[in-house]
């Protein structure tokens, strides 16, 4: 299923309300990531849009967020620097973790590269770090500045064009990438590390990566992304990453920090809330899946709605106890289709929750068998769709009983 991401807002660490990104694999996530974006770009930029969605298809979920005065986010970028993309990313994690889950894991794009290097340490739960065509340096993003370098020196803010838009760049920020000192820091990283990046780099010369390697202690390992642009321009190489960042984080993620899913009894199903209003996460013993409202009635539209669900246990228990009895009896069913509709919608009747009308309801269920069957045998089939288990208990006589348990221990 297509992983669609959740719009949400959080607070930077300089107050402003940042714009964000959450997308969430299928099932209860195996780690959290954190994605941080190339210098003036954003969350939606192609890398960033593409890599979380590869990742997430890989069973991550990924909260990618545009810096303090960038796209979607609340802020004046002239007045932003370095250590306050550092502190966005510090705030970031805190809002993953107190919704979510600490992430585990932190990928970081050209200068979000350099940030996330300089975050880890303020990050104690993250376990292994990405970059992607990153500098070793913060003051390297200086190089793109031109003959603006110098009027921001002398006037104190002058414009700079990059990737062909302009910004407004300030004498503070200079000074803060210069004061910064990502060697000692990568020294003292102690999470384990990946650097990506490609030979022919245009933008971020490749000797920035030797830089970042050389200077990190091991763990730590080194992936040429070939013929690949600065941006990662072309899908083949975004997916290419997302695919070596999870095969390789799973070395250091997967044994000690992989979201935990809840103790559930055999027979019992468990239903968390998620991140977005809707959204929901549904655990039984051996499975994990989601539920969500559609876009149009307030949710996300990241799993199918309660009525689908419904609908979904009968089909899947017709479509299973008709294979049974047709192989028991050995007889030619090639294949067999359900098709199922409800003509009511969930956002719409809850409207009416505190109504007690008694009415019936209908739940449409059209079969299709394929094979060389006898008109006896198609008949004694559709009779046995009438016996699955989930049909039985739906026209049966059933109540449902509601008991509330104690709130758990905070």
């Amino acid at each position: 299923m297509a992983v669609r991401p959740h719009r949400i807002t959080f607070p930077g660490a300089r107050g402003h309300a940042l714009a964000a990104a959450l997308v969430l694999p299928d099932g209860p996530p195996r780690a959290f990531a954190l994605f941080a974006h190339c210098f003036t770009c954003g969350k939606d930029s192609l890398a960033a849009a593409r890599i979380a969605s590869a990742l997430a298809a890989r069973g991550y979920g990924v909260l990618r967020f545009d810096f303090t005065g960038l796209g979607g986010s609340e802020g004046d970028f002239e007045n932003t620097d370095f250590t306050s993309n550092v502190e966005d990313l510090v705030a970031a994690a805190a809002f993953l973790e107190a919704s979510h889950q600490a992430p585990a894991l932190l990928v970081g794009h050209s200068l979000g590269g350099t940030a996330v290097l300089a975050a880890t340490e303020h990050l104690p739960a993250v376990k292994a770090v990405v970059t992607i065509g990153a500098p070793a340096t913060p003051a390297h993003v200086l190089d793109r500045f031109g003959a603006a370098l110098e009027a921001i020196e002398t006037r104190g803010s002058a414009e700079v064009t990059l990737g062909g838009r302009p910004f407004r760049i300030g004498r503070a920020f200079l000074e803060n990438v210069r004061e910064q000192d990502l060697d000692a820091r990568l020294g003292r990283l102690r999470r384990a590390l990946l650097v990506l990046h490609a030979p022919r780099d245009a933008v971020v010369s490749i000797d920035e990566a030797s830089r970042i390697f050389g200077a990190a202690k091991h763990p730590k390992s080194f992936v040429s992304l070939d013929d690949a642009d600065h941006l990662l321009t072309r899908r083949q190489d975004a997916d290419y990453v997302a695919e070596v960042i999870a095969a390789w984080s799973s070395r250091y993620l997967d044994a000690s920090t992989a979201a935990s899913r809840p103790a559930v009894a055999r027979g019992e199903l468990r239903v968390d809330e998620g991140p977005g209003r809707f959204l929901r996460q549904l655990y039984s013993d051996d499975h994990a899946w989601l539920a969500d409202e559609p876009a149009r009635v307030g949710g996300g539209d990241q799993g199918p709605d309660p009525y689908e669900l419904l609908l979904a246990a009968l089909g899947s228990c017709t479509s299973m106890t008709i294979r049974m009895y047709a192989d028991r009896k050995a007889w030619p069913l090639e294949d067999v289709v359900v098709e199922l509709s409800h003509g009511r919608e969930h956002a719409a009747d809850c409207a009416d929750c505190d109504e007690t009308e008694h009415r019936v309801e209908v739940l449409t269920r059209r079969i299709r068998l394929e094979g060389a069957l006898d008109p006896a045998q198609r008949a004694r089939l559709l009779e046995i769709a009438d016996r699955c288990p989930v049909h039985r208990t739906l026209a049966g006589r059933l109540r449902v009983e509601t008991r509330e348990v104690p709130p758990s221990a905070s």
